[in-house]
């Protein structure tokens, strides 16, 4: 009862990453709650499923068995997530804000009258003081996200409805196994008793996923480029010295909107959220949607003839200059003490 939940997607019997970083987050929010945090696995095949959730600190894994449950369809799983949150009331449930996580958020938080959260940034636990009505909320779920076009970061709470419930987009937590060993209660749930035979009207005869075409998100080494490198001409230079130095090119928002390159390269609070080792920000300014999205990168390069450009301000190196100038240096160089 009142205990942390995270919903956790699954796809070819793997958890996917967004949800074992929830489950890293939801760890720490659970000790500072000082209650359980449980898990929650709706598919097939879902035979061991524990060894891959009991590491990131799961202390009670509800695991919904059913050949019909996979692939995801909005009705089984709402129904899954409705009924058994009736039943165990939990304080705060988590979930990763994908197009299953967009489409399942909203549908459960709607049913429980609750109210949702998209896309944040931060989650943290803390307290507040509602002066008009003279009470004090303690251990709210503080869930923190760019607003108004990503002007501001608003912390948004919910003292009174629960479960408190917020997506969060991949890459944005940490994801940290606990203790491989780590020992939680697994329970086996009857689909029939959460779902009514009406919810599986829908029966899902083909599925193809066509897979990604390059992986920014996962690379090492990304070179970004914003507005500032010009022109899709001088785009090609990033990829230049992306191929010298095997890593990938991502694109801020703008760079995007001006057809410099693809939207599924784009980095930021609409685009992916990365971690490279190293990130290398060429004609980039900085706004804080772009921030949002690689702000938690191990070491920024700043390539820009803005010294006052507010990515400046996070880099742990400046370079002044056009990135027409600079880029051909940096392959020229680096090709040279390569050898």
């Amino acid at each position: 009862m009142n205990n942390l939940f995270v919903y956790c997607e699954i796809e070819d019997g793997i958890i996917a990453d967004v949800s074992l970083e929830l489950l890293t987050k939801g760890r720490s929010l659970a000790n500072q709650l000082n209650c359980q945090l449980e898990a929650v696995v709706a598919g097939s095949k879902l035979d061991g499923v524990e060894k891959q959730a009991m590491p990131y600190g799961v202390d009670k894994l509800h695991v919904f068995n059913d050949d019909r449950l996979y692939p995801y369809t909005s009705l089984p799983h709402t129904s899954i997530l409705v009924n058994l949150f009736k039943e165990e009331k939990p304080q705060i449930c988590l979930m990763g804000a994908t197009v299953i996580g967009r489409d399942l958020g909203p549908r459960v938080s709607s049913a429980l009258t609750s109210g949702l959260t998209a896309d944040c940034t931060s989650l943290e636990i803390g307290s507040h003081e509602d002066k008009k009505q003279g009470k004090t909320y303690e251990n709210l779920l503080y869930q923190i996200r760019p607003a108004f076009g990503g002007n501001i970061v608003a912390t948004i709470i919910n003292p009174e409805c629960r479960p408190q419930m917020a997506t969060v987009r991949e890459g944005v937590m940490k994801k940290e196994i606990l203790d491989e060993n780590y020992k939680g209660e697994v329970v086996k749930h009857d689909v029939n008793k959460y779902v009514s035979d009406t919810d599986f009207v829908m029966n899902i005869i083909s599925r193809n996923i066509e897979k990604a075409k390059h992986n920014v998100k996962g690379s090492p080494i990304i070179i970004a480029g914003g507005y500032g490198v010009g022109s899709k001409e001088n785009f090609k230079l990033l990829f230049d010295l992306a191929k010298v130095i095997n890593g990938e090119v991502g694109g801020s928002r703008a760079a995007v909107d001006a057809g410099f390159c693809d939207h599924d390269r784009q980095i930021g609070q609409t685009g992916l959220t990365v971690r490279p080792k190293l990130y290398i920000a060429c004609g980039i300014s900085g706004q804080i949607q772009h921030i949002a999205g690689m702000q938690e990168s191990s070491i920024i390069i700043s390539v820009n003839s803005d010294l006052n450009a507010p990515i400046n301000a996070i880099a742990d190196y400046v370079i002044t200059g056009e990135v027409e100038d600079v880029i051909p240096k940096m392959i020229k160089y680096y090709k040279k003490n390569s050898k």
